[in-house]
């Protein structure tokens, strides 16, 4: 599809997305909402791509939802006409389940103001980096509504459920240093070299893991936090050591170390994810 709110593209095997609406601080809207989906999807798919790194165009990531439709932007009409249970889905909660069924690794480089969905739309991506000056905030009781995007389960994973309750209940704006200290991102950077940092973080992956054990590490990382135990846990690794311990990305693994070079994965996840790779569900609403 041709794209209008975000770019796309891919380099060196990294997918690059940059929310792209810097007039109007890359505010969150059901076309960028689309096109994120799309934007994953085509990551997904293609085998060259071996990370996925997210960021805003100009001085913010995105400012939360365009909010020019005025008093009734969050009624019915401003919201995705999918049902969940019912009720219009949150266009927000869309992208963040299609984020958390990504099947390459996702870095946030947020750049600039984060708030709202903004924000939120990043809690599934894997690593968060921000600038500096970067200013985020679960704005959303100062607003009249609720944390979306599926936050109210993946925030307290993140942060504990102390830290969530103190931003969601508050709603206020915070800095980078505070978002650190929060565990809320991993590192925070002077604004010039956020995205070199990412991009050297995504390449890392790229130049000396195997694609199909990223993917698989990524689900079990992600379905172990709701885990009944970790018997559970322990048996998920069991399966996907079983299945990859005898295949080809593990003996070339082994036998370049052996060798001291560069491995050369021949395995690809396109073709080669095994069945024990937990598998979040397609989308049961319809999305």
């Amino acid at each position: 599809m041709a794209f209008t709110e975000i770019q796309y593209g891919v380099a060196d095997q990294v997918a690059t997305i940059t929310l792209y609406r810097p007039d109007r601080l890359n505010a969150f809207t059901l076309t960028m909402r689309a096109e994120l989906i799309e934007a994953f999807d085509l990551a997904d798919a293609d085998d060259e791509v071996r990370a996925v790194v997210v960021t805003g165009a100009g001085r913010a990531f995105c400012a939360g939802a365009d909010l020019s439709g005025g008093g009734g932007t969050f009624g019915r009409s401003g919201r995705e006409a999918e049902l969940v249970n019912g009720y219009p889905r949150d266009g927000g909660g869309t992208v963040a389940l299609r984020v958390a069924r990504s099947l390459k690794p996702v870095i946030a480089a947020i750049n600039g103001a984060a708030v709202g969905v903004g924000l939120t739309m990043t809690l599934p991506m894997d690593i968060r980096l921000a600038a500096d000056t970067a200013k985020l905030g679960f704005v959303f009781a100062r607003r009249g509504i609720v944390p979306e995007a599926a936050s109210s389960w993946f925030l307290p994973r993140i942060v504990g459920i102390a830290q969530a309750m103190e931003w969601a209940a508050t709603g206020r704006v915070f800095g980078a240093a505070e978002a650190l200290e929060g565990r809320l991102v991993s590192r925070v950077y002077p604004g010039e070299e956020l995205l070199p940092a990412a991009y050297a973080l995504a390449r890392e992956i790229a130049e000396n893991t195997s694609a199909v054990s990223v993917a698989a590490v990524r689900r079990l990382m992600w379905s172990g936090l709701s885990a009944s135990s970790p018997w559970e846990a322990h048996a998920a690794d069991s399966r996907l050591m079983t299945e990859l311990g005898p295949a080809a990305d593990a003996a070339e693994g082994v036998t370049a170390f052996l060798e001291k070079r560069p491995p050369a994965f021949p395995m690809s996840v396109g073709e080669d994810l095994p069945p024990g790779v937990p598998s979040w569900p397609d989308d049961p609403y319809g999305g």
